[in-house]
């Protein structure tokens, strides 16, 4: 389950990274915590294990609309910056991308 925890460490980084620079918190507020427990529960039980495709490319959207909708906006403003923040989890990820 690698590809798991690293997703895992991604997702974490992506929503720290929005709570703190884009809503100015210096902890996790209670929005960005909750995201973050359901995206690592989401992620426990996927069902593609270490073979599973970046979020984008999944046949399975295992989100709740409401829940997809906040970690997109999550990705969306942090996704762009993880390249200045954490490089090599960044590349990475656009490398899984294509």
């Amino acid at each position: 389950m690698k590809r798991i925890k690293e997703e895992q460490r991604v997702v974490e980084q992506m929503i720290r990274l929005y709570c703190r620079k884009k809503e100015g918190n210096n902890e996790l507020c209670p929005g960005c915590q909750e995201l973050l427990q359901y995206a690592t529960a989401r992620l426990e039980r996927c069902k593609f294990g270490d073979n599973k495709p970046t979020c984008k490319k999944c046949p399975i959207h295992c989100y709740r609309p409401q829940m997809k909708e906040r970690m997109c906006k999550v990705m969306r403003w942090a996704g762009p910056r993880m390249i200045w923040y954490h490089p090599i989890a960044a590349i990475k990820h656009v490398i899984r991308e294509l």
